[in-house]
């Protein structure tokens, strides 16, 4: 087909050139490849086929997006403290002598007035032996210089003794009821002594360690504690406040962003080390009034049951205490908020246009897997939480609804049966129609 063409155009050529004019050779070569250049040019237009269609517009892109709706919310300040025993007593003898007996089991639970060590008291009982002693015979005395005041007091009536000798018996006699007072209260003392030869457990609670045993010298309140008791059941937990968190709740509250939440409604949640919640909650017992200036906070204490002996005191938690209600709060989910290289947050809206735009947020704290927005976005905003990765400002998009609470309890069903065990009244899955593309699958590929 080529070489008939270039024939056939070539006999054109020859055809419009002038008959008195020589053909040179040079000129000719050059017609015969225009000729050629032409040829090949209407070959090419003469076997391809008809232009192909203009593209087809690409589809908008399926995103999920969660609607924004006031709602009232607890705020809660997570706060570090420490948990303490509800009583503490440090078990010391009071009497010197030498430990014949333990009468408790280290660690085991103890009553207020269980004995728990014997001192030797042979020489407790001698000095109550004497001091009884001592009472009668200050007694005795006592009858008869009372007996000698009373004749006495009669014979100076008459005049038979001198007022000297009445005086002298009646001073006699009171000396002697005092003598017989201090011998009865060395008599009680060295029955209280006899009694602190057998140290009791001044309150109930758990015993720690024992520092001595049996044939251990011992001294009267000396430095060093026999054992220590603790009451577990409840504990207090001491956690500490910035100065400067208290000023800015107070400045939300008077402004009318927080509502005042009452003492007897702050029921004080605990995070254990574990990072799990544990399962009782306390009340607030005291707020401090005066800021510690070298750290600029304040401390605070709460009572949380501790029946089954979780808490131990010592442990380091994390108290949730509620500090106010926001009455019309916007939750935006955290998986939806980018930040910039200078930390500003935003996120991406569909526009009545159904088109992406890009808001800037302002965040006040972390609620849960949420953040609190203090402005940026209104109710009714749609905000995108899936397939933002394959979409940028100004695509069209195709908003989804999502359900992130749904999302969630799926997800964790599913790691449950990952770990083998059924999930209790697991939903069935949703139909792949509905799925929403995830950042990992790009959209369906155009015919």
């Amino acid at each position: 087909m080529t070489s008939a063409l270039s024939l056939s155009l070539r006999a054109r050529l020859l055809s419009h050139w002038p008959s008195d004019r020589p053909i040179a050779a040079q000129q000719f070569s050059a017609w015969r490849m225009a000729a050629v250049a032409a040829a090949v040019v209407l070959v090419t237009a003469g076997c391809s086929p008809k232009a192909a269609d203009a593209p087809a517009a690409k589809a908008p892109t399926k995103v999920g997006v969660v609607t924004l709706k006031t709602q009232s919310q607890q705020l809660d300040a997570s706060l570090p403290g420490r948990t303490r025993a509800f009583l503490t007593a440090e078990v010391r003898p009071q009497v010197s002598g030498i430990v014949q007996k333990r009468l408790f089991t280290e660690g085991a639970s103890v009553k207020a007035g269980q004995p728990l060590y014997q001192i030797d008291s042979a020489s407790l009982r001698a000095a109550q032996a004497s001091a009884e002693a001592a009472l009668a015979k200050a007694q005795a005395s006592e009858r008869t210089l009372r007996a000698t005041a009373a004749r006495n007091a009669e014979l100076v009536k008459i005049d038979a003794i001198s007022r000297q000798a009445h005086e002298e018996s009646q001073a006699a006699q009171a000396q002697a009821s005092a003598d017989v007072a201090a011998a009865r209260a060395a008599l009680e003392s060295a029955r209280i002594n006899l009694r602190y030869s057998s140290i009791q457990a001044p309150i109930s609670g758990q015993t720690s360690l024992s520092t001595v045993t049996p044939g251990a010298l011992v001294t009267a309140n000396q430095a060093d504690a026999l054992t220590t008791i603790v009451q577990l059941d409840p504990m207090y937990v001491d956690f500490t406040q910035s100065s400067t968190e208290l000023l800015q709740l107070k400045r939300d509250i008077q402004d009318g962003r927080f509502q005042k939440l009452e003492r007897d409604a702050l029921a004080i949640a605990l995070r254990l080390e574990d990072g799990r919640l544990y399962s009782h909650t306390g009340k607030l017992q005291f707020a401090g009034v005066i800021v510690n200036p070298s750290t600029g906070v304040v401390t605070l204490r709460a009572v949380v049951p501790n029946p089954e002996g979780v808490l131990m005191p010592g442990m380091y938690v994390q108290a949730l205490l509620p500090t106010g209600v926001a009455p019309e709060a916007l939750l935006v989910p955290q998986q939806a908020v980018t930040r910039d290289i200078a930390g500003k947050a935003s996120v991406l809206v569909v526009g009545a246009d159904e088109k992406v735009q890009r808001r800037p947020i302002e965040t006040d704290r972390a609620v849960g897997s949420r953040w609190l927005v203090t402005a940026g976005v209104n109710a009714g905003d749609r905000i995108v939480v899936d397939g933002f990765q394959r979409v940028k400002v100004g695509d069209a998009v195709e908003p989804q609804e999502v359900d992130l609470g749904a999302k969630a309890k799926l997800a964790a069903d599913r790691t449950a049966q990952a770990n083998g065990a059924a999930p209790a009244n697991a939903a069935p899955p949703a139909p792949a129609e509905a799925d929403i593309p995830t950042a990992a699958s790009g959209p369906a590929a155009q015919p």
